[in-house]
């Protein structure tokens, strides 16, 4: 039986703890995304290194590439700033492809995370 002066503190009790759990929870998912958008980004450098540095292709072929993987997988929003340059890659000429993008921190809006994601490859000799 309940006393009569503890009516209500079960929805107290759940509300107390709610307000520390909801926020948690919502962090730890959103670091999953962050977490999940960068891996995407340098994958899409990665793979975007490896056509660039193809014997037939060139850096601009790479770039495409990149944003096409990333445009594919996430969002194009996130390919705006794609970059490809020579690079030396263990001491061997190579590609690489360079990827900044702004990842928003909470949901929607509000402060951006700013992600940078690099490939490299060797470039194929003919």
């Amino acid at each position: 039986m309940i006393r009569r002066d503890q009516r209500g503190a079960a929805v107290v009790d759940v509300v107390l703890v709610m307000v520390v759990l909801v926020p948690l929870v919502l962090g730890i998912l959103h670091l999953g995304l962050v977490m999940f958008v960068r891996n995407t980004l340098t994958s899409a450098a990665s793979e975007g290194a490896r056509v660039a540095a193809t014997a037939d292709r060139g850096p601009a072929d790479g770039v495409a590439w990149t944003r096409q993987q990333i445009d594919g997988a996430v969002s194009g929003r996130f390919a705006q700033d794609v970059t490809a340059r020579p690079a030396t890659v263990g001491g061997m000429p190579g590609v690489e492809i360079v990827v900044r993008a702004r990842v928003p921190a909470l949901g929607l809006g509000g402060p951006a995370v700013e992600l940078t994601a690099v490939g490299h490859a060797v470039e194929e000799v003919p």
